[in-house]
């Protein structure tokens, strides 16, 4: 449910004149991340996810970010071109994408990098809890 609304706004755009879609913007599962044990607070730190580009035809194109408190829920958006699908290599990828994260609070943090919905529709998550240290 947190991506749906987004998907549907999005999942319709059109990059050309006439009324044909040529791209979709699409939220992928996250398979894992790399993230640090600790944090120490006013350091920044790589966070990279990997996730399953489903063909040669997406592309990365942002982060869902979302904060709410110590709560740092996030996904990885990928631009399908369907203008482009015939030529499409249908072979699955593993990608890697990374954002710079600044600590900018000494309590712990909780990393939820969205993994899919399951059989019933629920968003599922891959959480990661990170303390800060001085």
């Amino acid at each position: 449910m947190f991506f749906a609304l987004f998907i549907t706004a999005l999942t319709s755009c059109s990059i050309e004149n006439d009324d044909s879609v040529t791209y979709f913007i699409e939220v992928l599962p996250v398979e894992s991340a790399e993230v640090p044990e600790q944090f120490i607070y006013g350091e920044t730190y790589e966070i990279s996810m990997t996730y399953n580009r489903p063909t040669s035809c997406y592309e990365f194109s942002d982060f869902i970010y979302e904060i709410n408190g110590q709560e740092r829920t996030i996904a990885v958006v990928n631009t399908f071109y369907v203008s482009e699908s015939a030529a499409c290599n249908p072979d699955s990828v593993e990608m890697t994408a990374s954002f710079n994260f600044k600590v900018t609070s000494n309590e712990t943090y909780f990393f939820k990098f969205y993994q899919g919905e399951d059989d019933q529709g629920e968003d599922q998550f891959l959480i990661v809890e990170i303390p800060v240290v001085e």
